[in-house]
């Protein structure tokens, strides 16, 4: 701790310690404010420079003081509340010696309370002039204005609270992550889609490909697994005679951390019975385009610099055409899968001893197309080696009736037609299983229950996750996913 910094943090004990001794609580809960701030900003239009500060209706507020005016028996203070900022004009000859005497020893960061009428000063601004000055809660630490402002980027993710203090727009970010996430639900509410809630501890670790977090439940006597994906347990509801499931969920990879990934995130996952991956391109680029409109005001936003048009349509591409017209892979190559096999070689891609050309075209496509994809683009026609979960297509059984949707050269949701042959569906998994070998951490598990729910019958359907947090990315101009989660993972502090 610098010193001056460690000087501040004694002034501010001491300050404390002397209201303490006057009798002042310091963390008073016995104060109600009438109005929030923003109910008063809306009364402005009622206020003008004739108002006189001993006319009209008795505000009383509470909120942050952000920036202070003190002057010898008058002083300006800026507070900041959930809706807003407003300044206040302490006036000792109005509040009283005493509680201006108090008043002087409040600091930046302070929450206060106020009551009093509004009126204009001489330059034109809204003011609340108090005939009340309380303190609510001292702060014994600095805003960090103070200190040439909170900029440090991995400082703002620690200590986020201080971020929302001191950083409107952070604020902002948030705010609008909540709206996303309530317009996702009604859109897909208003649509006959029920929201179930599926286990988050689970004994087999499925639904996906990942690294789980493993935990163990000591009266039961197992291991249990973080979820990777809510997939299985939702598509058993579809054989159970849910036909339109949601959930909106937390998801737990044990995996690395980069600006595009975080080990807890949030998905939504939603399953209709009798529609296809098509039917749910359609659906998705009504949602997401609708969501933008109403978020961002335009259907072309700019992230990061970039020009996004979020017009529908949007373009759709077979794997194939994509690496055809956006990598240059001539059509022949393609087709002939050892050539595909010595591309992904010639470009360094590394595959598994097992692996076969449609996982060499998937490494390609992520290398070559998947970054350059800046305008919504929806993938389709994944080979069926790495779709284990996904419908065969029925006039080309190499491939799978799948999307992925890619805006700004990222993933944002993956979806196919389930597969709901139960015969197929365990072959599949068992050579899923058979690729990826013994692990250390987690044994590769065969879910036998999820198969003998597909024996029971499962309707077609066609199901779907998107990245709520990539989403708010996109929407916010966000650049980092720490940046669109409260309190992102971060390794130890020093």
């Amino acid at each position: 701790m610098n010193n001056e910094l460690n000087q501040v943090l004694q002034q501010r004990r001491q300050k404390a310690a002397e209201l303490a001794e006057q009798g002042v609580p310091l963390y008073a809960n016995d104060f109600a404010p009438s109005h929030p701030v923003k109910e008063l900003l809306e009364c402005s239009v009622k206020i003008t420079e004739d108002t006189s500060p001993d006319q009209g209706q008795i505000f009383t507020v509470a909120g942050r003081i952000m920036a202070m005016r003190k002057f010898g028996k008058a002083s300006f203070v800026q507070i900041q509340d959930e809706t807003g900022n407003i300044q206040v004009y302490v006036k000792k000859d109005v509040v009283g010696e005493e509680p201006y005497g108090i008043f002087k020893k409040m600091d930046l960061g302070d929450i206060a309370g106020f009551s009093g009428r509004l009126f204009r000063t001489k330059t034109g601004e809204l003011t609340l002039q108090t005939t009340l000055v309380k303190v609510i809660t001292k702060s014994l630490r600095p805003l960090p204005e103070k200190f040439h402002g909170l900029t440090d980027v991995e400082t703002r993710y620690r200590q986020r609270y201080v971020d929302l203090i001191v950083n409107p727009e952070v604020r902002d970010t948030f705010r609008k992550r909540v709206e996303i996430i309530r317009m996702v639900r009604d859109f897909l509410t208003n649509r006959g889609f029920l929201e179930v809630e599926t286990p988050m501890m689970q004994p087999i670790a499925g639904g996906a490909t990942a690294k789980p977090f493993k935990t163990h439940h000591n009266a039961l006597g197992m291991d249990l697994y973080l979820r990777i994906a809510p997939e299985l347990y939702l598509k058993r509801l579809l054989v159970g005679g849910f036909e339109r499931v949601f959930e909106i969920n937390r998801n737990f990879r044990n995996e690395g951390l980069s600006t595009r990934h975080n080990p807890e995130f949030t998905m939504l996952e939603f399953y209709q019975a009798y529609a296809t991956y098509s039917d749910l391109m359609d659906l998705t680029e009504e949602m997401v385009s609708w969501i933008a409109d109403q978020v961002c005001g335009a259907m072309v936003i700019t992230y990061q610099e970039a020009e996004v048009d979020l017009s529908p349509p949007w373009q759709r591409y077979t794997m194939d055409e994509a690496l055809e017209k956006v990598a240059g892979i001539s059509r022949e190559l393609l087709s002939d899968p050892a050539a595909v096999m010595l591309l992904a070689k010639d470009k360094g891609i590394k595959l598994e001893a097992k692996a076969g050309p449609g996982k060499a075209k998937t490494e390609l496509f992520e290398l070559l197309v998947e970054e350059k994809l800046i305008n919504p683009t929806f993938i389709t026609s994944y080979p069926t080696e790495v779709s284990p979960l996904a419908r065969r297509n029925e006039q080309n059984p190499e491939v799978t009736d799948r999307f992925e949707l890619f805006i700004t050269g990222r993933e944002i949701a993956n979806a196919f037609s389930e597969l709901n042959d139960p015969i197929d569906q365990k072959d599949r998994l068992a050579r899923q299983i058979a690729e990826r070998g013994d692990d250390d951490e987690v044994f590769p598990v065969l879910d036998e229950d999820y198969v003998r729910a597909l024996e029971y019958g499962m309707p077609p359907a066609a199901g779907e996750g998107i990245g709520i947090d990539r989403l708010v990315m996109l929407l916010t101009d966000s650049p980092s996913i720490r940046d669109v989660i409260l309190f992102p993972h971060l390794r130890p502090e020093k």
